[in-house]
């Protein structure tokens, strides 16, 4: 089954893109870019081919006004071949979408005045206009070539019902069975649409985390630990808001492993990471940077983000060693404007020296950019 042993958690992250980490919206961005400037070259490509259709069916100049619409977005459906997304965001993946989706329905819009007037010819003219309204059919189906949320292709799709709605009225002599059927099958399309969206998502998170997740602990990888902050630090700089980096390191590690072996090592370094998650909020990021370092993101409100998760460590703890003795780390921290930071690899080197300060100090203890941010004993 598509979404067998899925979580609730995981149910609304298909059904809304709220809770949606940076690395989804990220990988969703890439995806939907590279779709659209796909089908995007495919219509360019096929759309003006129909005029010869047109010429055959339709009088003069009906088919020279439909063929120069058919040129209208031809052009429109080339100029998205081109688009860049080198950043990969999202809002503008989701634009370039928008715009393609918004070709077929204003085409359609402009075709019906034209179209209205010829619904009395033959069986061949009567065949093609049926054919052009098939176009809103067409934009619901092709959202399921997307990873979209369910929530996302329902307000695609109510846009093109309202569309269809519009286009009666140069139809008014449509039956009430032809509306019903009409919206009954554009109801079956976005449905079919929905659940290819949400599989096609369902999958990328699954790709996503097993590349992105550290199995033991379930922190991100260092690899994607820096994409993130690659991502956060340019997103910071450009709203000029601030980015705080915690580095984190087990205290005396080594001799979990040479006293206990390897399991048990394994075991602290499990609870480390659980703990630190139920520290941080769902904007935070947790990273194993290598061994039994860790790293902490903190985006916005920094100085209050720091002390928060300083305050939860020193209080819950971070579990125990295996001869019952508490676990213990030393940390530093930066932030991005304090410490006047031009990139993300000085932010994260600036942690970790100050990390190394507070090892040489005496171990359990925080090393912070003022005297808010640094902790001695840090836990108790």
């Amino acid at each position: 089954m598509i979404f067998s042993h899925i979580t609730k958690a995981q149910v609304d992250e298909l059904v809304r893109a709220k809770n949606h980490s940076l690395h989804i919206n990220h990988h969703r961005a890439q995806i939907i870019s590279e779709r659209v400037r796909g089908v995007s070259c495919i219509f360019a490509i096929l759309t003006p081919l129909w005029i010869l259709a047109d010429m055959l069916v339709f009088p003069w100049p009906t088919w020279g006004y439909l063929a120069l619409m058919r040129l209208l977005c031809s052009a429109a459906f080339a100029g998205l071949t081109m688009v860049q997304n080198e950043r990969r965001s999202l809002q503008t993946a989701f634009l370039m979408l928008g715009a393609m989706l918004a070709i077929p329905p204003v085409f359609f819009l402009g075709t019906q005045p034209l179209l209205a007037g010829l619904a009395g010819g033959d069986a061949l003219t009567h065949i093609s206009i049926k054919l052009y309204g098939l176009l809103p059919f067409i934009v619901v189906a092709g959202l399921s070539v997307f990873p979209l949320t369910l929530s996302e292709v329902l307000v695609a799709a109510a846009s093109v019902v309202g569309i269809v709605a519009s286009s009666t009225a140069y139809h008014p002599m449509h039956s009430l069975d032809d509306i019903v059927i009409t919206l009954w099958m554009l109801m079956l399309v976005t449905g079919v649409s929905g659940l290819s969206g949400m599989s096609q998502l369902h999958y990328i998170f699954t790709l996503v985390n097993q590349a992105s997740l550290d199995v033991l602990t379930g922190a991100f990888t260092r690899r994607s630990g820096r994409e993130t902050i690659d991502l956060q630090f340019r997103l910071a700089a450009r709203t000029n808001t601030a980015l705080t980096v915690m580095f984190l390191d087990i205290d005396n590690f080594k001799s979990v492993n040479d006293l206990y072996g390897h399991e048990a090592g394994d075991h602290v370094l499990h609870n480390v990471a659980q703990s630190l998650s139920a520290c941080l909020r769902k904007s935070d990021v947790l990273v194993r940077w290598g061994g039994e370092e860790f790293l902490i993101m903190l985006s916005d409100n920094a100085a209050e983000g720091a002390r928060h998760v300083l305050k939860r460590i020193s209080e819950q703890g971070l579990g125990n060693r295996p001869d019952g003795a508490p676990v213990t780390v030393s940390v530093g921290i930066s932030e991005r404007r304090l410490d006047a930071c031009p990139d993300w690899d000085q932010l994260i080197e600036l942690a970790d020296n100050r990390m190394y300060q507070s090892k040489t100090a005496g171990k359990n203890r925080c090393t912070g950019y003022n005297e808010d941010t640094t902790v001695s004993p840090l836990i108790r």
